[in-house]
């Protein structure tokens, strides 16, 4: 995730942005609402404004229902703290950019489809019948329909090490998200030169 991490702060230099607006390793945390501060995994800061606020995450099995659940609880309870933080104005007048960058392991465990319990009641039909890896696809694109985060990106690779990168999903390519990335830094450059 590394390298994730440096890839995107990459596209942020190369759109105009000082190196020393990014933090990758120190100084991450920034207020919340629920609780007084969280820590993000890459931040950049400029002119008094969050730039971007990005969260790297990364699922290896064997146990991929419990952390299924404990990731989308995670981004979505610390994407609601960042947003009423911002509401309540600890985070400057300026509208913070959130991205969540999503690598699930390709294993079978994860590709097959997963047996749901609907004692009650019955559960989203998006869900029936499907692996972790489609569940994670469909996570992160309702994180961004619901505006939780302004981009997601999705991508799946097996513990070989020759093995390659994939992306399930054309909305959640690294590319668009680059895009997008690319899109939040434009637009807060310009705002500057005004």
């Amino acid at each position: 995730m590394g390298a994730m991490a440096d890839l995107i702060a990459e596209i942020f230099i190369e759109e105009g942005f000082p190196e020393s607006s990014i933090q990758r390793a120190t100084s991450l945390e920034l207020p919340g609402y629920y609780r007084p501060e969280r820590k993000w995994d890459l931040l950049v800061i400029h002119e008094e404004a969050v730039a971007a606020a990005i969260e790297f995450k990364s699922q290896v099995g064997p146990s991929f229902g419990n952390n299924f659940n404990n990731r989308t609880s995670e981004a979505v309870g610390d994407a609601q703290d960042l947003w009423t933080a911002y509401r309540e104005g600890h985070l400057g007048n300026v509208r913070p950019w959130l991205g969540y960058l999503f690598l699930l392991e390709d294993a079978p465990a994860s590709s097959r489809p997963v047996r749901t319990r609907e004692p009650f009641f019955e559960i989203d039909p998006a869900f029936r019948d499907t692996s972790y890896k489609r569940r994670y696809e469909i996570f992160c694109r309702r994180l961004v329909r619901e505006r939780l985060y302004d981009a997601a990106c999705f991508v799946t690779a097996s513990q070989d090490p020759e093995g390659q990168v994939e992306e399930p999903a054309s909305d959640l390519n690294f590319a668009r998200f680059a895009a997008e990335i690319r899109g939040r830094a434009k637009a807060l450059l310009e705002i500057e030169e005004i």
